[in-house]
């Protein structure tokens, strides 16, 4: 066994050896999101502080919160509502999705296309990572965007007095296109698993 992996290690050549290196070119992109991420938690708690201060009486915070969830055309209402607060909290969660989007290519990215973090056994491992691949980041990648375009439909649908019609349906047509191309990549990933499993048994 000592011998053939020798053999192995010499048999790659400078240029695979190099390309391969090359992976960690990705490394400062997964950086990058993790700036984004900061960016994101900051952006949460300034909306969380404003609704609170509104809450509170506070007429700077009250006029930015009425002025994020009034739509451009509609008129800015004068009191805060259930519908604004709602509003609100829709958005604090997009950003919470968001954030769990960004996480899932941030650290699954690395453990796929760079290298390992050998996180097996620790408690604080998330439970997708220790299966995840190319296809499975895949499926929930697009799991994941299709609950953002949820909570933006949803949005759209509680203030849909602002909205005309075409935009409904647009913003409608473009959610079932993005369950339509999860449903594929799944339905694509399933065919390909079953050939290579009865490529496997064929071989065998």
């Amino acid at each position: 066994m000592d011998i053939n992996q020798k053999t192995d290690k010499k048999r790659i050549s400078a240029i695979a050896r190099f390309l391969f290196l090359s992976r960690w070119l990705q490394l400062p992109l997964y950086l990058g999101l993790v700036l984004a991420q900061c960016i994101y938690v900051f952006h949460f708690w300034v909306e969380l502080t404003d609704l609170l201060g509104a809450m509170m009486g506070d007429k700077e915070s009250l006029k930015h919160i009425l002025h994020i969830v009034s739509h451009e055309e509609a008129d800015v209402p004068m009191k805060i509502t259930e519908t604004a607060i709602m509003l609100v909290v829709l958005g604090l969660i997009d950003v919470v999705m968001i954030s769990n989007l960004l996480i899932m290519v941030i650290i699954g990215g690395y453990e796929t296309f760079v290298s390992r973090m050998n996180l097996e056994g620790h408690p604080d491992q998330p439970e997708w990572l220790s299966h995840v691949n190319a296809s499975v980041l895949k499926i929930k990648l697009a799991t994941a965007i299709i609950g953002i375009s949820s909570i933006h439909l949803l949005k759209t649908f509680i203030n849909a007095s602002a909205y005309d019609e075409k935009t409904l349906i647009a913003q409608t047509g473009i959610h079932i296109a993005f369950l339509l191309s999860a449903i594929a990549i799944a339905f694509t990933d399933r065919l390909m698993a079953a050939t290579l499993h009865n490529s496997t048994e064929s071989s065998e």
